[in-house]
């Protein structure tokens, strides 16, 4: 079975423990052999992972990767800033093997503060398409989902808001609904645009959508989407799954989700903007090999359809079948930026929403 830790395991850095907890922490790590064991070595048999995905899918899937592989995952779960601040903390000393989030942004964070290697596997370069992947395999992709218009059926013709761009259009003036500009989500969509159109354009943007504010932001995209539904808006800004979430929930949020619509914007020229979750090995990490069989074994078929399946999200590997909930929405262009580019202008587009003064 899956061994969860407790998010106090490890919790010291490894330098400072005693030298007894740290061959404790070895044997968890698969570093330490016990003395006269002759079975093979224990870094053969587990990886490490920091998760800051919560999701019970997924630990019925970490059980058959054990099974297929003889690997036991130990998974330590947390928000992903506090693991990410654990990892910084624990330096060379850390006993995780992989780092896995949601969201390029968050990615990125793991990127620029040094605790990430690069990884070469033919198998996830394969698999995984080159946009949902760092150019350095310092961390892949394992599922994604699109930040789309939403719309109500009753009140809006989805021909009148097919691009981004229209959100900022006078006419939806006190109608758009959308969280705030602290949720990485909308720093994403926002790095995006600013790599479409360029800094200036994209302020201007940011102004317009401001300016149009049904309400000032609050809550979730789950809350957009009821809120779009009760008619405080009549257009909103969310990803894909939380819609997917509520057709696949209780009748009075299946009969909410019916009315519903989903724009993909910008279909004839970039692109919808797609975001990820995903994970990157651990620099240090001491069951490297495991890991990078663990995150192969995660962009497999079955494995896709297990973690998309789980939160409602589309899968990142060619061939892999979407969701049923998802799958009545059709196929959709995405936007081929690099999610590295607009992870790594996040800091940026949160400076301009502030300009523009969405809180």
């Amino acid at each position: 079975m899956v061994k969860k830790l407790s998010f106090a395991t490890f919790a010291r850095p490894a330098h400072v423990l005693p030298l007894l907890t740290l061959c404790s922490i070895a044997l968890l790590a698969g570093g330490c052999a016990a003395p006269g064991d002759e079975s093979p070595a224990a870094e053969d048999l587990v990886v490490n992972v920091y998760s800051a995905r919560h999701y019970d899918t997924d630990d019925a899937l970490y059980e058959r990767f054990r099974e297929e592989t003889g690997i036991r995952v130990n998974l330590i779960e947390g928000d992903s800033a506090a693991l990410l601040e654990r990892l910084v903390r624990e330096g060379e000393q850390s006993p995780a093997d992989i780092f896995m989030t949601v969201d390029a942004g968050r990615l990125h964070q793991a990127t620029s503060q040094g605790v990430l290697q690069p990884v070469s596997s033919s198998t996830l370069e394969e698999r995984i398409p080159s946009s949902l992947r760092h150019p350095e395999g310092l961390w892949f992709g394992l599922t994604k989902r699109a930040r789309v218009i939403m719309y109500a059926k009753d009140r809006v013709e989805p021909a009148d808001i097919t691009r981004y761009e229209d959100l900022a259009d006078p006419k939806w003036q006190g109608k758009v609904l959308i969280r705030s500009s602290s949720n990485i989500y909308n720093q994403s969509l926002m790095g995006s645009i600013v790599a479409a159109v360029g800094e200036e354009a994209a302020e201007e943007w940011c102004r317009g959508v401001t300016a149009n504010f049904a309400r000032d932001p609050q809550g979730g995209d789950t809350d957009q989407i009821r809120a779009l539904a009760a008619g405080e808006g009549d257009v909103a800004v969310a990803n894909t799954y939380y819609l997917a979430r509520l057709l696949a929930g209780e009748e009075a949020d299946r009969e909410l989700a019916a009315g519903v619509g989903v724009v993909f914007p910008n279909q004839e020229d970039r692109g919808a903007h797609v975001n990820i979750s995903g994970a990157g090995v651990v620099k240090g990490a001491p069951n490297r090999d495991n890991a990078i069989r663990f995150l192969e074994y995660l962009t497999g078929p079955e494995a896709q359809g297990v973690l998309a399946g789980g939160n409602k999200e589309y899968p990142v590997a060619a061939g892999s079948e979407a969701v049923a909930e998802l799958a009545e929405y059709g196929p959709f262009k995405e936007d081929e930026l690099n999610a590295s580019v607009f992870g790594a202008g996040n800091q940026q587009a949160l400076m301009i929403m502030d300009r523009c003064g969405w809180r």
